[in-house]
Formats: structure tokens, sequence, C-alpha cells
């Protein structure tokens, strides 16, 4: 028999018969390995432990114990999710099946009612059925025309199979049950360890609303119970500091669908938070030379042609109205055209340099129905944006000082957890970044130069720039475990280059500056929703939309001086209210607690002759006495210091 020659990662080379299978490949390395693989990767693609290798190539064994063999356990457990429904529901429709470090999930769709939650119990005991019987789970490659034949009365899976390039088509045989294949497989049922089917929640099929809403079944899966019991209580801490059902219940924001998907109306208490962050902001800008300013939400399509936005963002702008005279005006999806416009409305001169142009910038984007969630992604979004003209030798200097107002700001809102990645382009794609190698490589040289200035620790990141220019992009890592970017630094020599910008330099002569666009905490609904779910709803006095909450004993006999002290403290910018319900003291007290009021103040008959307060902190079971005056001084000083405990 012939034979192959197989490259480990370690760069050593070996000799194998062909037809030789990843599991033969490692138990030749040792028995525990051979025990321990469930697949492999060949030439960076993920197969079958009992795949045949007919070719050279470069492999990798996938353990358990590595990220490649949990999707491996988690393609075939959707896969007997798949059966089982099938068995329960034998006319249900099967879509997309998808699995990945999170779990994986197994859209349906059913002529009667969609699975339901209360479904899934029954679901997962026909999988704990297929599982006991240990069946091996094989490979059947039929012609597509078989494959399309199999799925006629299943409009989604005849999609798949017609999307599956070539004229074969890969189904798995698991007992007396065939199914379309997705993705490397375990041997044997029986492998499938520890699972559990999660949630239902709708989804568009092919992630179109134009196209009909499908059920998704979600679930994951874990070679121990120790490492599902540890998955299970990460998923229950994540919906504890899910911001959408923090919102719901602290009444900060909603979304209604029939006034539009991603466009979230503020309520009261919502509105108070954001407008506290947003005074916050605008006041450290000011104070660091920032000029604010107010912009059109609305400009010609020809500005954000002329910026490149058309050509490299198109797909996330929303659609040209026409005005019927021969305009077309955009709704904008940044603010940067418009803030060159406040720049070039007069001849600048480098006495003025740096120019710092800050605005709490409305934007839209149109993002897609199934990638809406909560404030985190919107259609309508406010950004805390701000543009800094600079001469070129300036760049390193004005770079060190935003970053130094980040770091501010981060500390006042106790984030702690961040880390920063250099943002390159890719070289190579040339459609989605702006075409100047020589820009490119001097905007990234400049970039990194200043990092390793700072001494601060980075990775790089190649093709997550933005399409006009490098960028520094500082990564926080959400409540609920995701990575995202809280905050932005961005070097752009082109938009200065298309729109002719100029400064009069000291020798009289017109120069061209850089410009540094720079987001410090991202768009207000991020933002919020970030800080949400890291505070757990429980946030800080100064930025809680109700600070204080007054329970009088007796709404008759004390309700005049609980009204005294919230003037009090309304005087003194507080924000306050008196809870005049008349329930009894024990519910309100309760209330105040699951509402996450910082203070709770209860005044009765000795509160009202010695003039204090019996005074209840969020969190804590006792209550302290003192006087209305020290506790003014405590909860401004809470306030001053955004309260922090150093």
């Amino acid at each position: 028999m012939a034979g192959i020659s197989l490259k480990f990662p370690d760069g050593n080379v070996k000799e194998f018969a062909a037809g030789t299978t990843p599991e033969d490949v490692a138990k030749s390395i040792s028995i525990s390995l051979g025990k321990k693989a469930v697949a492999a990767k060949l030439d960076g693609e993920l197969i079958d432990n009992l795949t045949p290798i007919a070719h050279d190539g470069s492999i990798e064994i996938v353990t358990k114990s590595d990220e490649a063999g949990l999707t491996v356990l988690r393609n075939t457990t959707a896969a007997l999710v798949r059966i089982a429904l099938k068995k329960e529901f034998p006319a249900i429709r099967l879509g997309e099946v998808s699995a990945d470090e999170d779990g994986f999930y197994v859209d349906t769709d059913k002529d009667d009612q969609q699975v339901s939650v209360d479904e899934l119990d029954a679901i997962a005991v026909i999988v704990e059925k297929l599982i006991a019987d240990k069946a091996d789970i094989e490979r059947l490659t039929v012609s597509k025309a078989d494959a399309l034949a199999k799925a006629k009365d299943d409009p989604y899976t005849t999609a798949l199979i017609k999307a599956v390039a070539g004229d074969q088509v890969n189904f798995l045989k698991i007992a007396d049950h065939e199914i379309l294949s997705d993705g490397a497989q375990l041997a044997n049922t029986g492998d499938v360890k520890k699972f559990k089917l999660l949630s239902v929640a709708g989804a568009y099929w092919e992630g179109k609303s134009s196209n009909p809403m499908l059920q998704r079944i979600y679930g994951t899966a874990f070679y121990k119970q120790a490492d599902l019991d540890a998955d299970l209580a990460k998923r229950q801490e994540a919906r504890e500091r899910d911001h959408r059902v923090i919102g719901n219940q602290l009444d900060l924001f909603f979304v209604d669908p029939k006034v539009g998907a991603g466009l979230p109306y503020w309520m009261p208490n919502g509105a108070t938070i954001r407008r506290t962050i947003e005074r916050y902001i605008i006041d450290k800008e000011v104070a660091n030379g920032y000029q604010h300013v107010y912009t059109p939400v609305l400009a010609n399509l020809d500005l954000y042609k002329q910026s490149g936005h058309w050509a490299h963002y198109r797909e996330d702008m929303f659609p040209p109205m026409d005005m019927g005279d021969g305009e077309q005006l955009e709704l904008r999806p940044m603010n940067c055209p418009s803030h060159i416009q406040i720049y070039n409305h007069h001849i600048r001169s480098y006495r003025e340099l740096p120019l710092r142009i800050a605005e709490l910038g409305m934007m839209h984007r149109y993002e897609k129905s199934g990638a809406l969630s909560g404030l985190q992604r919107v259609r309508e979004m406010t950004l805390n944006d701000g543009h800094t003209f600079v001469a070129p030798e300036q760049i390193q200097d004005e770079f060190k000082s935003i970053l130094d107002l980040m770091v501010k700001v981060y500390k006042d809102f106790d984030i702690k957890d961040y880390t920063f990645r250099l943002s390159y382009r890719d070289p190579k794609n040339t459609e989605k970044y702006f075409d100047d190698d020589e820009m490119w490589n001097n905007a990234q040289k400049m970039l990194k130069g200043a990092m390793d200035d700072l001494g601060l620790p980075y990775v790089e990141a190649e093709g997550e720039a933005a399409f006009y220019g490098p960028k520094l992009d500082v990564q926080t890592k959400t409540a609920l475990g995701n990575e995202e970017t809280l905050s932005t630094i961005q070097l752009d020599f082109m938009l200065p280059e298309r729109f002719d910008l100029h400064y009069v330099g000291a020798d009289g002569e017109e120069h061209r500056p850089v410009m540094i666009h720079r987001g410090l905490v991202s768009t207000m609904e991020r933002f919020t929703a970030y800080l949400t779910e890291i505070y757990k709803g429980a946030f800080p006095t100064w930025l809680a939309p109700k600070q204080v909450t007054i329970i009088p004993v007796s709404e008759e006999k004390h309700g005049a001086y609980a009204d005294k002290l919230a003037a009090e403290l309304k005087a003194a910018d507080v924000r306050v209210n008196v809870d005049k319900r008349g329930e009894k003291m024990g519910y309100l007290i309760r209330d105040a607690q699951t509402h996450k009021i910082p203070y709770t103040l209860v005044v009765g008959e000795d509160e009202m002759a010695n003039g204090t307060v019996s005074v209840r902190k969020y969190g804590e079971d006792d209550s302290q006495s003192m006087s209305s005056d020290a506790f003014v001084k405590e909860i401004l000083a809470d306030i001053a210091s955004y309260s922090r405990e150093d």
C-alpha cells in the first residue's frame, strides 16, 4: 500500500500507510493520546477520528481537552438532538445547525406550534436513549440528487443540500436514522457524555428578516459533569447580569417591535443614567481642551462618497433619501465627516493645533434584525466621539494625552479589566481598506511606536483596522464573558487628504494635518448596557437613577419630616423620592432593595424628634442612625468620589 507523509505541529514528519485514520496516528504516538483523541485537523480542516487519510499533509491531533474537541462533541450532540426532534415530531423541518465555544443550536420549523421550552426535557430523554444505545456513527456519501430526494418535504434541508459544493453530500447514519452531516463527529453515540438543552428563541432563516421565523433550540455539551456544572453556573450568572433583564426590572429602557427593532426608548430611570454619563463625559472633555459641537444627523450623500464611507461601509448604512430635486440625504453612520466640516469652516493656523472637536453624535447604522440585542446592538446610537487635528510632529504627544484621559475615565467608572489591541489592515484585502501602502505603513509604525514608548502591553491584530487607518482598540470583557471594544484611538492620514485639509504653518506655507479619531466610552447605548451588566444593576451612588428613597413610618405623622429631608437633598442635587404608598414597612424596604437604591432612609417618631435618619445601604441588613446633616455630608462625599472606596 502506498505511503503518506504527515507533518506534526512540532515540525516532525512521519510516514504512514495510505488510509491511516487520525485514531491510528494518535495511537502510534502513545496509548494515552489514542484514548484522548476525538478528531484531527488535516491541513487545518477538522476531520473525524475514523476518516481515512489518503494524501500527504499537516496533521494536529484533537483531544477532549482542546476547544476543537468540544466542537466535535457538540456537533454530535446537535446531530442527536435533530434525530430526537424527528422522532418526537416526524413532520418537523430542520434548518441550520451550529456548534462553537458557546455551545450549539438547531433551527426548527413546525406547522402547528413551534417547539417550546417545556418540551426540551422530553427531547433530552430521547437523546439520552440514543447515547445509551452506543450506536456507531457512520458517514454516507450520496449523490446530490439522492440527497434532495431524501429531503423533498423539508425546504430548509433542501436549501442546505443545494448549497453544498460538488455533486456529493454527506449524511450521518446512526442506527436506523439518517441525518444531514454538519462538521466533524465522534465515532459512537456513547462518546457523548454530559449535555443540556438550554432554551429556545426565534431566529430568521439565513438571518434575513424577510425570511420565515424559525425556532432555535440552544444547548451545550461537555465531556465532564464538573465542566457542565461550571458552565451552567456561569450562564445563570450571565442571566442575572443580562442588561435586558435588569433593564426591565429597573425600568431603564424598552424596545417596541411595532415602532422599530433596534430603536430603544429610554425610560426616566435609564435616561437619568445616560444623562449623568453624558454630563460627566462632556465636563471631562472640556477640561481636557475639547470644544463641543452639534452637527446634523443628516448629510448629503456626496459627503459620504467623498469620505469613502459609501464605498467601504455601504452595507451598514441606511438607503439614501431622494429629496426629489436631485439631492440625496443620508442618515450618518459616522460623525467624522461632520467634524471635518467644522475644521474646514475656517482657515486654520498651526497655533490652533492640536484642535480638539467633540460631540455626543447621533448615528444610524443598518444592523440585521438577528444581530440586534437590547442596548448593545441597535440601529440608532449616540457616540461619545472626538476628533483631533494635529501637526505630524504632535501625533505621539496627543496620542498619549488621549490614552491618559481614557485611563482616568475608566478609573472613575471602576473599570479594571481591559487590554490594548493594535488593529492593523489586512494588506491582502484591497477592497476593504484604503489603498495606500505608504500611508498604512507610516501610520501603523507611529501607533506602535507610541505604545512602545508608553511601555504598555498590547496585542497586534491584522484585519481589524478601520478602512481609513490603523487604531488602538481597548478591549474589555463584558460581565457575560464576551470581548468587546470599549474605546478606540485611530490615526487617519486619508481623510485629511480626501477633504484637502490644511493649516498655515510657522513658515507661512500650507501643511496637511493628521486626524486622530477617538471614542472614550463607545456609544451611550452600549456603554450603559456594559455598566448595567458589570454593576449587576446596582449602580454606584453617583450613577444611580434614584440615589435615596425616604420611607415615613406614618405618612400622616412623619410625612412632612420626610418631605423636608427630601427638599434638603434635592437642593444638594441628590436624586431622592419619598415613598408614600402606605404599604407595610417591611415590603417598602424590600422593594427599595429590589430596585437597588443605594440609600433607604426610614423616618419615624424618634427620627423626627432628634433630627436624625435611619440609614440602610443597599445590600446591607443593618441600619445606622445618624443626624440628617451627617447623612447629607456622607452621600455628597460618596457622589463626589464616584462611589469609590479609595
